[in-house]
């Protein structure tokens, strides 16, 4: 079992009596859907319909609960802030520790926590001050004040972000911003992109790629011997010096590394790819948890 702190992360809330309605009007996800209780994933765009942050969502009775990359969050509020307007809502960075548990005898780690274990997957509950999830892979965030995560080491470089891409759950980072529209990074696969729940930045152009057919690039799971960093080009022998693909996010897996990357999808299972350069480290393509279509 694994029980680290996550500072890669950080919480950013929404409160107030327009919280849910400004949200539903700025997110890829669907947020008036979004049960009390339990969480999804979600995007925000620019209105080129390009992923400014992916993150996961959850609500309670607190407000709207906002988790994405430390390296975004500032960036990511003061954007969003600036559409606030007149509307009753606030955007406050939380003071908390985040704390991933994965792997057997979980409850009981949970439980040592002040925590309750979830009962499915992408629910929460909540004791006392301590917040439970339940995500994919087997695994469970914690939210909990700064004192009840004494002694837990920080997470190794790539420990936590592994377990994302085995689940397929890609995370952009400040060198991928705007480089992606949602589909891309396979959001309508992982229930983080609504096609009815209307308007919000870039959601034509969204719509547009889904209902014309025109997508052309998908995330896929790979594995290759060299380390690799979220904004890496990829290449294949079909686009010769094109790029033909990028690097989500990236980890070390045991003596190897894994990767969340956006290939071409007619090369992506009948070409190699590349790290850097034609010449440059192999992708050996693994499998996701949902099917890329």
């Amino acid at each position: 079992m694994t029980t680290v702190t996550l500072p890669q992360y950080v919480l950013l809330r929404f409160s107030g009596a327009d919280a849910q309605s400004f949200l539903q009007g700025q997110l890829t996800c669907d947020v008036q859907a979004l049960k009390m209780g339990y969480s999804c994933y979600g995007g925000y765009c620019t209105p080129k319909g390009r992923l400014l942050a992916t993150f996961l969502l959850w609500v309670d009775d607190a407000g709207y609960t906002m988790l994405l990359p430390a390296s975004l969050a500032e960036t990511i509020r003061k954007r969003l802030s600036m559409y606030i307007l007149r509307a009753k809502v606030k955007a406050d960075i939380l003071d908390e520790v985040l704390v991933g548990i994965s792997g057997a005898n979980s409850a009981v780690e949970i439980a040592n926590l002040g925590g309750t274990k979830p009962g499915s997957l992408h629910q929460f509950d909540t004791a006392a001050n301590v917040r439970t999830i339940a995500l994919p892979q087997d695994r469970y965030l914690m939210a909990l004040p700064r004192s009840g995560a004494d002694g837990i080491k920080a997470a190794a470089p790539g420990t936590w972000e592994r377990l994302d891409i085995a689940a397929g759950i890609p995370f952009i980072m400040p060198a991928t911003q705007e480089q992606f529209v949602p589909q891309m990074v396979n959001l309508d696969l992982i229930g983080a992109l609504s096609y009815s729940k209307g308007c919000y930045p870039g959601q034509e152009i969204v719509a547009r790629t889904h209902y014309l057919g025109k997508l052309k690039q998908r995330m896929f799971r790979a594995r290759l011997a060299a380390p690799a960093a979220a904004g890496d080009k990829l290449y294949c022998a079909e686009l010769g010096d094109q790029a033909a693909g990028m690097v989500v996010t990236a980890a070390l897996a045991d003596t190897e590394h894994e990767v969340l990357a956006v290939l071409q999808t007619a090369y992506a299972s009948s070409s190699r790819y590349h790290l850097g350069s034609l010449q440059g480290p192999q992708l050996d393509l693994l499998s996701l948890p949902y099917a890329v279509t």
